[in-house]
């Protein structure tokens, strides 16, 4: 169906999507190429919500030479007007004849109309090339159109024997240089950071994402059940946006918080002390946040575990030995039996440094 020239341009389209991985969001990450009698004749790639999509700036690109030409983008064009016009629209009028697909948008507004669309106007459009690339690029934005809530990843940092700090609470730092780097890639890459009013108390983080040529910081969030969060946190004072969920009617600390900056809602409690995570998940969704990563204390990150509502596990492993006092992995203490046992598969495992960085997914 495909042919090597196909394959080698979308694979292209793909690493132009790449280029929007910081930016996009809460857009999806896009690349386009145009080819034109075996020349590339256009390309670009979606960099900022609210800018030209990657379609229409490959046509910009290729001007009169899209006639005829052969589109391979790796998302469905869009067929409904947001904050841009159509896509499929674009490329009607510049008069492409063939229109290749990555894979469809998982948007209810898009969901195959786009094709259909292409198709009504007599384009030849075929989908699914290097379809798993393409999905690759945006499962936040798939798992936030599909099921309503962004996807979650819990990131963690170990010793060998898995404990995350001394029982005194002291754990700066167990990991080396080279790994609390690569968690500034994973932050500057997620739209909402989410951490434990415990983790705030404790250890003051400005959650921030410290990466060189990072524009757009991901949103800041807390879950203080009590609403304990103190006005002068280091985050408040932090571009961005700081958002605390609590269960909390206090409205003198929420004033206090206010003023500070941050944004206070509302969330139900789960009954035993804590929120309601899968009611903080679905908000986040509404707030069109793809990708959330955890960054919390054994508690929060057990309960995300616990609860099957993290998709991805990442641990950064150094090697040493904390010993049998220090704090654990994750707070767990539902299970018992073996057979309640919390099975992953592992996806990734690489050298940061002199840690080990492994990235699992749910069995």
């Amino acid at each position: 169906m495909f042919s090597e020239e196909d394959h080698t341009h979308m694979a292209h389209a793909v690493q132009l999507a790449r280029r929007g991985w910081y930016t996009a969001h809460p857009n999806p990450r896009v690349g386009c190429v145009i080819v034109n009698a075996g020349e590339i004749v256009g390309e670009g790639f979606h960099a900022v919500a609210g800018e030209g999509h990657a379609e229409v700036m490959a046509l910009e690109t290729a001007g009169e030479r899209a006639r005829g030409a052969t589109v391979f983008v790796t998302l469905e064009p869009c067929c409904h007007h947001g904050r841009t016009p159509p896509c499929a629209d674009a490329l009607v009028r510049a008069g492409v004849a063939r229109v290749v697909a990555g894979m469809v948008d998982p948007n209810p507004r898009v969901a195959g109309q786009g094709l259909e669309r292409l198709r009504a106007e007599g384009l030849q459009v075929e989908e699914g090339l290097l379809g798993f690339a393409a999905r690759e690029l945006n499962l936040g934005f798939i798992q936030r159109m599909t099921e309503g809530r962004p996807r979650v990843r819990v990131k963690l940092a170990a010793s060998l024997d898995g404990r995350t700090a001394m029982a005194s609470g002291e754990s700066k730092w167990i990991t080396g240089e080279a790994a609390r780097a690569d968690v500034q890639r994973l932050r500057a890459e997620s739209s909402a950071i989410v951490t434990g009013i415990g983790t705030v108390l404790a250890d003051d983080p400005a959650l921030n994402a410290r990466m060189p040529g990072v524009t757009r910081q991901p949103e800041r969030v807390v879950l203080d059940p009590e609403l304990a969060m103190p006005p002068t946190a280091k985050m408040l004072l932090q571009p961005g946006v700081t958002r605390i969920f609590t269960a909390s009617h206090d409205a003198t600390r929420c004033a206090a918080l206010e003023s500070a900056g941050a944004i206070v809602e509302r969330v139900a409690d789960d009954g035993a002390g804590g929120l309601l995570l899968e009611a903080v998940l679905a908000r986040l969704g509404e707030l069109a946040h793809n990708d959330v990563l955890v960054e919390a204390g054994a508690r929060l990150a057990g309960q995300f575990l616990d609860r099957g509502l993290a998709e991805e596990l990442i641990v950064y492993q150094a090697p040493v030995l904390l010993g049998g006092n220090a704090k654990p992995l994750v707070d767990l203490p539902g299970l018992e039996h073996l057979a309640d046992r919390i099975e992953f598969r592992l996806r990734d495992a690489r050298a940061v440094g002199d840690d080990l960085r492994l990235t699992l997914t749910r069995k």
